[in-house]
């Protein structure tokens, strides 16, 4: 029977570390099924699931907390919950300032939104004479969410946020 493992995964960053991951994975016969892994400030930080057989789960574990200067974190994953959930794109732009992400998430939770994937980073603007904000994500949320009424809480968050959410 097969385990399927979901784990996270950050330490310095060097070349030659995903392969690393990948052998060890490998040579315990895991199957690397999908992941999400970025360079943050010299640290990777990766999240990934991975599926192998229960009779080298253990030693795959062992093994990958070997590695040298990696924090991994494992969790077993059990079967996926039904849904009925709808998932939407979401794309914010605007000034930074603290808080923003607690906003935008929040506008979202209130919607009943769940937060699916997340990605931000602060983007030169010339003619804005400052970095600014930008936030793309997806979101899962109920399925008789209004698209629109999502767009306008968020843009209600500040008035120089532009806001887009498509289906």
């Amino acid at each position: 029977m097969a385990r399927s493992l979901v784990m996270t995964i950050i330490g310095p960053d060097r070349p030659g570390l995903v392969e690393e991951l990948a052998a060890a994975i490998s040579a315990h016969q895991g199957n690397w099924l999908e992941s999400r892994m970025a360079q943050l400030a010299g640290n990777f930080a990766g999240i990934l699931r991975v599926e192998c057989p229960d009779e080298t789960s253990d030693a795959l574990v062992t093994a990958l907390k070997g590695l040298s200067r990696l924090d991994v974190h494992v969790e077993e994953q059990g079967p996926p919950p039904e849904s009925t959930r709808r998932l939407l794109r979401f794309d914010v732009i605007g000034n930074d300032r603290p808080g923003i992400i607690r906003q935008v998430a929040a506008a979202l939770a209130k919607a009943g939104g769940n937060v699916e994937e997340l990605s931000s980073n602060l983007e030169s603007a010339p003619h804005a004479g400052h970095p600014v904000f930008h936030a793309t994500g997806t979101v899962g949320v109920p399925g008789d969410v209004d698209e629109s009424a999502l767009v306008r809480s968020l843009e209600a968050l500040s008035d120089d946020l532009s806001v887009s959410v498509s289906a």
